[in-house]
């Protein structure tokens, strides 16, 4: 059977849709704000590589932002959605306005988390609750299914008042 590339990229479409749901059931939302993307490597087949910068929010923290950049592999595989990207990433998160911790807020949780390949690799994103100097601290990691990367970067956001 013969599959065009058309084709091929229908397939890998749908696939990322049907495993969308299976995050949102788990209480992990997924990078959807893309801020810009910068071409780094020019391919002469497929999209670009490129950096891109998402923003993540906190949905338990409103005036949180987290801005990640990240590199974008391209390609034939990228533009189908099949490739790897690097584990290089960085992360920087703003107050927008005045953050309160909630109560009942736990000490750790994973907030969202940005594809980083075909169904094997994530950059996750954590927030832990440091009470002694009354930050929230954002972390980024790098990860795969079966086992993860000590790739990471690290922000944090005061948290106002008492």
């Amino acid at each position: 059977m013969k599959f065009s590339v058309g084709r091929l990229i229908a397939v890998a479409a749908l696939i990322g849709l049907a495993a969308r749901p299976m995050a949102a059931t788990i209480g992990i939302a997924h990078a959807e704000t893309r801020i810009g993307a910068v071409s780094t490597n020019f391919r002469l087949l497929g999209a670009d590589d490129k950096v891109v910068v998402e923003r993540l929010e906190d949905p338990k923290l409103p005036n949180v932002a987290c801005y990640a950049s990240f590199a974008k592999t391209g390609g034939v595989k990228g533009s189908l959605g099949v490739a790897t990207d690097p584990s290089r990433f960085a992360l920087s998160c703003i107050a927008t306005g005045p953050v309160t911790l909630p109560t009942g807020l736990p000490a750790k949780k994973q907030i969202a988390a940005i594809s980083a390949s075909f169904l094997v690799k994530h950059f996750n994103l954590y927030r832990l609750v440091d009470p002694d100097h009354k930050a929230v601290v954002y972390m980024l990691i790098s990860t795969k299914i079966i086992h993860g990367s000590p790739a990471n970067a690290v922000s944090a956001v005061p948290v106002s008042g008492g």
